[in-house]
Order: C-alpha cells, then structure tokens, then sequence
C-alpha cells in the first residue's frame, strides 16, 4: 500500500511540474505570429487576438492555438494555411482562410498529417480553401462544430472536399456545416468512426464513403447536393435518423454493401430515394420513403436484405426492379404502400392481398418513355389488367405479402415539395 502512494504522489508531483512549466503564450496584430509558434514549447497554449494574420504556418509539436474573438489567419492563396504533423494539437475559434488551389498538393485549410494523432479543430471557420480539412493517417482525431465553405466560383471538379479521411481510425465528425465543395465527407479506409449531426449541402455528394468499415452515421442533414450519402464497398455500416432531401439525384446510394443496418431515415424530394445496387445481407428499416420521383432503384442483385416497418409514399415510383425473379420484402410486419388498392376485412392492420410494386406497363414505360403520355388511355389500362389476370405475362417485382394500412411515420406530409431548387 505505501508502495502504491508513493508512485501516485511521484505521477501527482510530475502532473503538477509539466502543468506549471507550460505557458500561455499571446500574439496580437503585427505580431510575428509563426514565429511565435515555433517558439513555443510542447503543451503550451498560443493565443491570437483578434485581427488579420498572414501565416503558413507549422505545428510540429503538441500545443493548443486557440482564437480569441475569432482572429483570421490566411494563406495567401499559397499551400496550406495550417500544416499539423504532432500528435494532441487542439486548434480552436480561428478563421482560417486563403489555402492554394494545387489539387495535387491537396492544398487545405488544415492539413492533419499522418501523426497527428488526437487532433481537435473545432469552432472554427474553414472558408475559401481547397480542402477544408485533409486528415491522413491521424486517429482519435475530433472535428466539431465547424462552419466549412470551399472555392464557390470553381467548378466541382476543381474543388476540394470539405473534410477528407485517408486511411484513419476512430474519427469523430461532429455538427459540422459544409457546404460549396466538391465532396462534403469523403471518407476513404477509414473505420471505427461517427459522423453525427452535420449539416451538409451544396456539394457533389453530402457523404461520399469508399472502402470503409464500422462506422456510425446518424442525425445527419444531406440537402441540395446531386448526391446526399454514397456508400460504396463497404461493410458493417450504422445509418441511423439521417435527413436526406431535396438532392437532385439519389438521397442514400448503397453500393456493394453488407452487413449494414440502414434505419429510421427520411428520404424526401430526391430524383431517387434510395438507389441500391449490388447489396446483400443488410437491414432496411422503419425509413420514410416520401415524394420521390423513384422511391427505390433496385437493382443488381440486391437480395437476401430485412427490409420492414418502411413507409412508401407519394413517390411517382415507388420501386423499379428489374430482375429475374421476385423479391420479397416485408415477410414480417410488413411495409406501408401509399399505392396499395387491397383491403383489411379482418381489421389487423395488414392487407389481406399483397403488394406489387411493377407490372409490365412499368416495364414498358422504362424502356420505352413515351408510353407515359398513353397512361391513362382504355388501351394501356386493358393491357394492365391483362397482366394481371394471365400469369404467363406477369413480371418480376417486388412483392410485400403484409403490407401495411396506415404509414408509421404520422408526420409525413411535412416533407413532401422539398425538391431541388428548379426540379
């Protein structure tokens, strides 16, 4: 037992000499604020007042930079604005501004290098950078509550993303706003991490995953994009009450995708809801699937998925399937149809026939467009009733054999017309 006091009240005596030895270092206007930097020493705190400061600057060491009344550092248009290369650097409250444009050198508001582990950027303003935040090789790292703009008169291609991960473990993406980059997340071999209340808009993809496994992304706003959420080749996946609308193309894309529970989304406003491909082994749950021009496109063998409890409505489509053979989904409670024409004669809240999402009029009217204008015509409705009634010309589709009543989510009609701008 005195053995054990004496090597806490050694580690106490130790904790109390670093915290005295570090220093809290101030730099106003005119001030010679990289120079001040590397003056500091490990575990110290440089605080910048508020002005204009001109800097590339280099942290190589721990330490905290940290704005007061929200300073503004620029780059000058040249390289990156703020280049990390030590571990447990917290930089906080600053403007940072004015990266280069060399998308080679992924020039980048901050660039975290592979390193520097633990970082924390948080509260600050990342605008009119190439990247906002490049992040390689830096795990733990905690990037929260943040405001990130790119380069608005570049076209997307020549844009940076907002925050890029490269090859990172345990990330924390936090209440960030981002917006006018080409990519708003792009996440690439990087696992075990949360993507948690972001604002993201504007952009090419809201979300745009590869390579990625054990992530969380949850209570996320994807909006105004061409794309919101792309997952591609990943697994073991979280997407959990997320917001995607109004995006001119998909809202959620699942790509070759497994072992991913995909739950309690809103979907709304998209060309398509949901775009699936290649997708196997996955939970599809409790979403609401509203005023899509397609609610879901599935496609390449998507089979063997738990797809229940969602609700489908308004959508002009609500699935184009095109396949070999039907896919059954809703074996267990079953999915709400705003489209279904059965009944509930035995009042237990599920119909008493089951859902067919296409026909072979939706088959024609995909290959062949024009047909569109000859719905509502005897001719075309006698060949869907024909379809119906003769097995032999009936077509593959996706088929709820419970189908819901009445939609779980009550408050659905507060997202329909939240469409892209112009569409």
């Amino acid at each position: 037992m005195k053995g054990a006091i004496t090597h806490l009240s050694r580690a106490l005596v130790l904790w109390i000499a670093g915290a005295c030895q570090a220093a809290t270092l101030t730099v106003r206007p005119g001030d010679d604020l990289a120079a001040t930097v590397r003056a500091a020493q490990p575990g110290d705190t440089v605080q910048v007042q508020r002005g204009q400061y001109r800097a590339n600057l280099l942290i190589d060491k721990p330490l905290t930079l940290r704005g007061l009344d929200r300073p503004t550092l620029s780059g000058g248009n040249q390289g990156d604005t703020i280049r990390v290369t030590a571990p447990d650097v917290v930089i906080e409250g600053l403007i940072v501004r004015d990266s280069g444009d060399d998308l080679k050198a992924q020039n980048a508001g901050i660039y975290l290098y592979p390193g520097a582990h633990r970082a924390v950027v948080r509260h600050c303003d990342l605008t009119y950078n190439l990247f906002g935040l490049w992040i390689e090789k830096a795990d733990d790292v905690r990037i929260e509550h943040n405001v990130i703009t790119g380069k608005r008169e570049y076209a997307s291609p020549q844009r940076g993303n907002g925050v890029q991960l490269y090859n990172t473990k345990g990330a924390q993406i936090l209440n960030n706003d981002i917006s006018f980059v080409r990519d708003a997340l792009y996440v690439d071999v990087s696992h075990h991490a949360v993507f948690k209340g972001n604002r993201l808009h504007h952009s090419r993809y809201g979300t745009h995953y590869m390579n990625s496994y054990y992530n969380l992304w949850e209570d996320n706003d994807t909006f105004y994009n061409r794309g919101g959420l792309a997952l591609m080749e990943v697994r073991h996946q979280e997407v959990r009450n997320n917001r995607a609308w109004g995006n001119s193309d998909h809202g959620i894309m699942l790509r070759t995708l497994q072992d991913s529970d995909i739950s309690g989304n809103v979907v709304a406003g998209n060309n398509r809801g949901f775009f699936i491909y290649d997708v196997e082994y996955i939970k599809l749950n409790d979403n609401l699937v509203v005023d899509n021009v397609v609610g879901v496109h599935l496609s390449a063998g998507s089979t063997r998925n738990e797809v229940e409890g969602n609700d489908f409505i308004a959508n002009r489509e609500q699935v184009r399937y095109v396949g070999a053979r039907d896919e059954v989904w809703g074996k267990q409670r079953g999915n709400y149809w705003s489209n279904y024409l059965g009944w509930d004669r035995n009042n237990d809240g599920k119909g008493d026939v089951q859902y067919e999402a296409n026909d072979m009029v939706d088959r024609l009217t995909w290959r062949h467009p024009s047909i569109k204008l000859l719905l509502a015509s005897p001719a075309v409705q006698a060949l869907r009733l024909v379809g119906q009634q003769f097995p032999v010309l009936r077509v593959p589709s996706v088929v709820d054999p419970h189908p819901r009543m009445r939609p779980h989510h009550q408050d659905w009609s507060q997202w329909r017309g939240k469409h892209f701008p112009g569409q």
